[in-house]
This record gives structure tokens, sequence and C-alpha cells, in this order.
């Protein structure tokens, strides 16, 4: 019950700041502290909002944002979730495929926008591989990490026991790394995010990100907050989401 009360305390907090900031944001903005034509008060940005809500604009460009998130995420988490087992099990794995990651690992998602488009040209691949690069390497850095820090006792049992490697894998390293791999899984949603409204505006007739780059080619200023808003809204939600996938899946987290 105490634990129930903390979590609402703190989701109330989490709540009141933002609230707060943008009051003050408003009081500004009437009062000419701040440029409205660059900063036009929350007031203005939420009656835009309805009005995108009401033409169904900002519907047909969220869903086809989240569709591309999903598959992105789908095809970079996977594999690495996988891979991030085999290679925190395995040494000589890891030996081999670790100098690749550290090299890659440390370029730009969005450098390579260019050389994504040119292969996988203008249509839907090319912003859903732009998500799937981006979750890819979070997941795997700490798939990995999280196996590697497994108590090694944990693995010696396993073989004394002679468990098979699929053994191992599902009743050893998943759980074992659950910790780490869903901090890789919302690390992987923040960036599918960024790149996702990247890879819109640069490629895209429709999306959250195409809304943003063509709300400002014709200098509707309000539409652009919208957009970021709702990129801002989406990054809350999808967190309050995985936390709670995170308790039903690790309950002896939530109890430390």
């Amino acid at each position: 019950m105490a634990r129930k009360s903390s979590l609402i305390g703190e989701r109330f907090i989490g709540l009141l700041t933002p609230l707060l900031l943008l009051g003050l944001w408003e009081a500004a903005a009437r009062m000419g502290l701040i440029d409205a034509r660059f900063f036009p008060p929350p007031s203005s940005i939420v009656h835009t909002f309805g009005a995108l809500v009401a033409s169904g604009e900002l519907w047909t460009n969220l869903v086809a944002s989240l569709r591309r998130l999903f598959l992105g995420m789908l095809l970079g988490g996977v594999p690495a979730l996988f891979l991030g087992l085999a290679m925190g099990i395995s040494k000589p794995l890891r030996a081999a495929i670790d100098p690749l990651i550290s090299a890659t690992y440390p370029i730009p998602k969005s450098a390579i926008l260019p050389l994504v488009l040119l292969i996988f040209g203008l249509g839907e691949m090319s912003k859903v591989v732009m998500v799937a690069l981006g979750a890819f390497y979070p997941i795997l850095i700490n798939t990995v990490m999280g196996v590697a820090n497994i108590d090694k006792i944990y693995l010696d049992v396993g073989h004394n026991y002679r468990a098979s490697r699929w053994q191992v894998f599902r009743t050893i390293a998943l759980p074992g790394a659950l910790p780490s791999i869903m901090a890789g899984v919302k690390l992987a949603m923040g960036m599918g995010l960024i790149l996702i409204a990247i890879s819109e505006m640069v490629a895209a007739s429709d999306g959250i990100g195409y809304m943003i780059w063509n709300a400002w080619q014709v200098l509707t200023v309000d539409t652009m907050y919208v957009g970021l808003l709702v990129i801002a809204l989406l990054g809350f939600v999808f967190s309050v989401i995985l936390d709670e996938i995170e308790r039903m899946l690790i309950p002896w987290k939530a109890k430390a």
C-alpha cells in the first residue's frame, strides 16, 4: 500500500512540474516577456491541436509515425536481443563481434540517412530501417552487459546440471539480463522517436516529422509546436507503459 501511494505521489510530481512550466510560459507570452511569434502561448497551441485533431490531419500523421516506429523496433530490437544474449553467453562470439559494435555504434544514425535512402529509396522501408538502426545498438549493448553481469555461480549451476545451451539461454541468461534489457528498450524507444522524426522530415509525405517540417516551410509555428508536443507526449506515454511492463516482468526489482 505504501509503495502504491509513493508511486502515485511520484507521478503527481511528474505531472505538476510540466504544468507549472506551461503556466509560466503562458504568462510570459501574455505579458510580452517573450516573442509570441516564436513562442506562442500554450493556449494557442492547444487550440491548434484541437483543430488538427478535428480535421483528422493529426491522426493520419500520428498513425503513420507509430506504424514505422513499431516496425522499426521489431526489426532492430528482436535481432539485437538474441544476438546480445548469445554474445553474453559466448566469449568467443563476443570477442569476434564486439569490435564491429564499438566501431559502428558512435556513427550518428542521422548521418547515414542519405545512404539508407540510396539503398532503400524514399518509401516506407527507409524510415523503418532508420528506427531499426537506432533501436539495435542500445538493446544489444544493454543485453550483453546484462548477461555479462549475471553472477557466474548461476551459469555454473546450469552447467553442473548439464543444461543445454537453449536452457541456459532461456532460464538463466534472459531472466538475469531482463533489467538491463528493459533499460535498453527504453533508450531504443527514445532513439526511435528521434530518428523517425528526422527521417520523415527528409523523405516522407506524412508522419509527425513531416508535419513539423511542412509547418516550418509555411511558417505555421503553432503546428510545429503541436508536432513537438505530440513527440513529447509519446515519449512520456511509452515511458509509463514500459515501466509497467518492467514491473510485471521483473517483480523482484520493484520490491528491491
